[in-house]
């Protein structure tokens, strides 16, 4: 495209120039972030959690699922943070949990991310059509069923447990909010004259909706991203705190689990109830933090000085 003029916020630009705008952008998009005091926390806390569950085998001085100890020791040189009521290192438990929470929060986050940009941009694009009618049909529907029973239904009731089933149901279950905002977004941008150039020349509409319009969001589906990873995070813990959980692997939310099921308050094993819920709350955090950063792309009215 060699002729016309696009605008991208309050800027006005050339239309063969949209492109290169944005791939201008990319190279300060990280400069951006990391101008937010909140967002560099975020991220150094988010590079502690990925080091720790990627050495999680040269950190942890046993395998998490380990649980031939002695019960009930309290802490020591060998067992940092003592041992379960089971015999299983917590120490060891919480440094490989890492890796379930951040892989469920990682494919989680993206399963949702990617249906909610598949829905939400074709129905915003075909806003008016009978693609939109039953594209909106589906997500209104979505939006109204409680996500957390449907959850527990969806796992109580399969036959396979593990980080597979818990990331496909977060998927197919949190993508709804994520649709309707990217499609709001959507329909103010499918009337611009860049989208109106691309349909005087032929492209597609796949092309038009994948190529043309989703950079101008980009802003926009890093953050509903980080906010479905987090989601997810939080969803795992709370599947595997009902015991919905794979009882073969370790993870924050089975910790919290068995430490409930074996009276852990009662019998004054804090440090068993406490570290799990509190690395939780750290990981969850760092996210939103991470947030903060993120929105800066799309709002800059929040940019720091």
């Amino acid at each position: 495209m060699s002729a016309g003029v696009a605008q991208s916020g309050t800027v006005d630009l050339p239309l063969g120039s949209v492109e290169e705008h944005f791939s201008a952008s990319d190279t300060r998009w990280y400069r951006l972030i990391w101008s937010s005091t909140k967002a560099r926390v975020g991220i150094i806390m988010l590079l502690g959690f990925v080091l720790v569950a990627v050495f999680a085998p040269v950190i942890a001085p046993y395998e998490g699922t380990r649980t031939d100890f002695a019960p009930l020791l309290p802490p020591s040189g060998e067992h940092l943070l003592g041992t379960t009521t089971q015999g299983g290192d917590i120490f060891s438990q919480l440094v490989y949990g890492a890796r379930v929470s951040l892989l469920v929060g990682l494919f989680g986050g993206l399963a949702a991310t990617a249906i909610a940009l598949v829905i939400g941009m074709i129905s915003g694009y075909k806003e008016g059509t009978l693609t939109d009618d039953i594209l909106s049909f589906v997500t209104n529907v979505a939006l109204v069923v409680p996500v957390l029973p449907l959850m527990i239904v969806l796992v109580a009731y399969s036959e396979v447990r593990g980080v597979p089933l818990i990331v496909f149901v977060i998927g197919i279950t949190s993508w709804a909010g994520h649709a309707r905002a990217k499609r709001a977004q959507i329909i103010t941008l499918r009337n611009r004259d860049f989208v109106t150039a691309a349909k005087f020349a032929g492209e597609g509409s796949g092309r038009i909706i994948f190529r043309e319009i989703m950079p101008s969001m980009t802003s926009l589906v890093a953050a509903g991203f980080v906010g479905a990873a987090t989601g997810a995070i939080g969803a795992e813990a709370g599947l595997s705190f009902l015991g919905l959980g794979d009882p073969n692997t370790v993870s924050w939310g089975t910790m919290l689990y068995q430490a409930d099921a074996q009276g852990a308050v009662a019998q004054g094993l804090w440090l068993w109830v406490l570290v799990p819920g509190l690395v939780l709350a750290l990981l969850i955090t760092c996210l939103t933090f991470i947030n903060f950063g993120v929105d800066l792309l799309s709002n800059p009215h929040l940019r720091e000085d």
